[in-house]
Order: C-alpha cells, then sequence, then structure tokens
C-alpha cells in the first residue's frame, strides 16, 4: 500500500446491518479520515434506511441482497459482516473472492467443517479475515495480556473464567429471544455468548495449543417443570404473577426499555417513537418477546462448565451461568511466580506474588483501568482501529486477532459441546500448517 492509499480513509461496506455492524460503524463518525461507510447490504428496509442515513450512504449503494453488492463491481476495500450466526461463512466467501478483506462477527461459522471452509477459501484468495473479539481489545483483557506478556506471573498453571448472564439478557437473547434455539440461530449457547471466553483463554496462552476438552451443563431454570404456580402462556395476556415476577416483559421491555433493538424488531415498521400500547399489543399476539420463559421453544443452556488441557499440562475451566443477578466476567490466572485476578466490570485487577518475608504472606497490586460502560469493556472501537492497521499490512498489535489465531478458541467451543454431549473428553486437532 503507498503513502497516497494510506493518507485516505479505508472504504466498508456494511453486511448486515445489525446492532453488532451499527456500532462498528460508529467508528466512522468519529473518525471519518480513517474509515468511511459507502455501502450497506441488508433485506430490512428500515435496518439499510438507518444505516445510509447515519452514514449518508446514496440509494443506489443500498442493496438488498450480496448479489446485487457484488455485481456493483469495485464499491471498497472491506467488508464488516455483522449477518446471523449461520450465514458468516456462506456470506464472507464471495466476499474474499470479489477481493474484500474482512471483519466478521463472532462466531467464524457454525460449526468446525465451516471454520475450516473459511480458512481454506482465505488462503487460496490471499485475503485477510478478521474476527471480532472485542474483549482482547478492552483495556481489562489487554493489560492483563500484556502483562503476561512481560513474564509477570512466569509460566501459566491455570486459567479460570466466568460469565455471568443476568436474568434480564437470559431471558431476552437465549430464552425467548434469536439465540434462544440451536436450530434457529446455527450456534449453541457456548459459541454465541462464550466465544469471547474461549477465546480469551486460548489467547491467554500464548500460542499453546490446547489438545482437548470436556464438559457438561444443561437446562436447570428455564423449562416448563419450572413454571411457578400462575403463569400463563404470554405475560401481558393470561399471567395471574406477572405482577411480581422479574421475568416480567411488560417490565423489562416497556416499562424500563431494555432490550428494545431486539425485542420490537417486528414492529420497527410503525415508526422511530413506539407508543406503550403499541408495545404491549405486540407482547399481547406474536411477538416471541412476550412469552412466559418457561413456556418457550428454548434450548439453549442455562449453566455450562467447561474444562480445557493444554500441550504444556496447563489447564483451565469456563463457567457459563445464565439468570445471575449482575452481568460480569471474572478471571483467576495463576502462574508459577504470581497470579491475577479480577472481574472486568469492576475496572481494575489484581496482581498478587508470593512474598515470604517476616509478617507477610504475599504481595498486592491493584490495577485500575479506564473501562466503559459499553458491553465489551470498551473494547468495540479498538477493535477497528486495529482491523483497519491489519488491513494496511501495519505492525500487528498483541490484541490483533487474524482468522488463523481464532480457529483454537472455536475448536475448544465445538469441542466443549460436543463433549457435553456425549459425557467424555473431546481431542483438539493440531493446527494447522
Amino acid at each position: 500500500m503507498n503513502e497516497l492509499e494510506m493518507r485516505q480513509p479505508l472504504r466498508a461496506v456494511i453486511v448486515g446491518a445489525g446492532n453488532r455492524s451499527v456500532t462498528y460503524a460508529s467508528y466512522a463518525l468519529s473518525h471519518p479520515d480513517r474509515l468511511q461507510i459507502v455501502a450497506v447490504v441488508d433485506p430490512d428496509e428500515h435496518r439499510r434506511a438507518r444505516l445510509s442515513e447515519l452514514h449518508r450512504v446514496p440509494p443506489e449503494r443500498c442493496f438488498v441482497d450480496l448479489d446485487d453488492l457484488l455485481a456493483a463491481g469495485d464499491i471498497a476495500e472491506v467488508a464488516i459482516n455483522g449477518t446471523m450466526d449461520e450465514f458468516h461463512v456462506q456470506t464472507s466467501i464471495p466476499l474474499l473472492a470479489a477481493g474484500y478483506d474482512v471483519l466478521l462477527e463472532k462466531p467464524i461459522g457454525i460449526s468446525k467443517e465451516e471454520v475450516m471452509e473459511l480458512l481454506s477459501a482465505a488462503r487460496a484468495h490471499s485475503r485477510k479475515v478478521m474476527i471480532c473479539h472485542v474483549l482482547r481489545y478492552a483495556p481489562f483483557y489487554a493489560e492483563i495480556r500484556k502483562r503476561i506478556a512481560e513474564g509477570e506471573v512466569g509460566d501459566i498453571l491455570n486459567i479460570q473464567t466466568g460469565e455471568h448472564v443476568s436474568y434480564h439478557h437470559m431471558s431476552a437473547a437465549f430464552v425467548r429471544g434469536k439465540w434462544s434455539n440451536k436450530e434457529a440461530c446455527g450456534s449453541s449457547m457456548l459459541m454465541a455468548k462464550c466465544c469471547h471466553d474461549m477465546d480469551l483463554i486460548t489467547w491467554l496462552k500464548s500460542g499453546v495449543p490446547p489438545v482437548r476438552v470436556t464438559s457438561s451443563g444443561g437446562i436447570g431454570f428455564f423449562r416448563s417443570d419450572k413454571a411457578p404456580i400462575g403463569s400463563g402462556t404470554r405475560c401481558v395476556t393470561d399471567c395471574r404473577i406477572e405482577a411480581d415476577c422479574v421475568y416480567s416483559a411488560k417490565k423489562h421491555y416497556v416499562e424500563q426499555n431494555m432490550w428494545g433493538v431486539y425485542v420490537w424488531r417486528s414492529i420497527e415498521h410503525l415508526g422511530p417513537s413506539l407508543t406503550v400500547e403499541q408495545k404491549l399489543e405486540s407482547l399481547r399476539t406474536d411477538n416471541p418477546y412476550g412469552r412466559c420463559v418457561w413456556k418457550c421453544d428454548n434450548d439453549a443452556v442455562d449453566h455450562q462448565s467447561v474444562v480445557i488441557e493444554f500441550a504444556d499440562g496447563s489447564t483451565a475451566t469456563h463457567n457459563l451461568i445464565g439468570n445471575t443477578a449482575r452481568p460480569c466476567r471474572t478471571i483467576h490466572i495463576i502462574g508459577t511466580k504470581g497470579e491475577i485476578s479480577g472481574v472486568m466490570e469492576d475496572g481494575f485487577f489484581t496482581v498478587r506474588r508470593p512474598d515470604p518475608r517476616p509478617g507477610h504472606e504475599y504481595s498486592e497490586e491493584q490495577v485500575q483501568l479506564n473501562v466503559s460502560m459499553d458491553m465489551h469493556g470498551g473494547g468495540d472501537l479498538r477493535l477497528i482501529e486495529d482491523f483497519i492497521s491489519y488491513h494496511r499490512g501495519e505492525a500487528p498489535s498483541l490484541s490483533t486477532t487474524s482468522l488463523e489465531d481464532s480457529i483454537h478458541g472455536h475448536l475448544v467451543g465445538f469441542g466443549a459441546d460436543l463433549a457435553m454431549e456425549q459425557g467424555r473428553w473431546i481431542a483438539i486437532e493440531s493446527l494447522l500448517a
């Protein structure tokens, strides 16, 4: 890339104009000298219009499907692919063939076979694919990774991570919503929600490959036999306990205005300022978010534990817990020289080292961080900045996540789900020539 090209903003097309793509594209609004959104592809007219208005994309660059974009010729250098999980690979391969580098929302694909197919396509077309593992860019995890790389806690012996999914997020996304059923969304709960965590664990191990994984879990709460006496089929039609229920759709989506980007999807056409009565009527009728959480078609687990063994004999565990009061991600890393522990949402982590001096047991350092209040700890827009640098061939950051680099975490996740289903350890194949 020559000096003139380096000075020009990178031209990007948005494929799938959902919430994640809108977030990533927002970088162009604050850094127009670095990124420009020049086209949008989405079958939904309202989503196309929303994004095209924000970024002043002309009507002739707003496409209903991917074929229309590809037929338009050389429009941009990169594509930001924010489609749903089951469409990731089938939309990315034509983009690679057309000469685009791709920023791809996680998970890479819905099966190991799909992931490997995309890797083969990227290599065949000599294109770059970067995965949206945004937590690598959150100050919390980036600083932990830096300290591990500098040898502060020695060689890692064990990593313990946990994702605590709040009761309102669990019920919205994974019980009532579009990630509630693997057949419908394509991904398991572990791959849809904890793909980040599987990636973090393998990233923190700094190139030591995982060799086997096992897992256990299931649906312990969000099922019909756990439904309280008096519950109905829909919160605002036939439920006698709605006023006291912590999962009330009326409370979450109308009174508290939570998860509106998903909940009101079916009535977006009514306009940008929906009335309370329009929302209630939607919940009364065919809106899936109005259903009783104990009487849905969900098959997403509400708890799962994963155990991973690495080639050097070290181990890691991850616990996914749905239905917690407080949403948070936890981590505890034990090395040969010390340990690191913390909760991302607290905005700090603690480094401890053995200290055998009289009157001491260990020394302790609290590392304070500037953590934003977005759901990924400030990582979203840092990821876009890094993608631009990655595309331009600049020196990679410690967080840079190439396609090859991201695959180990996916193999762990796919293996964990198979292990849970079959009740055994699953070997993870060595990656990759």
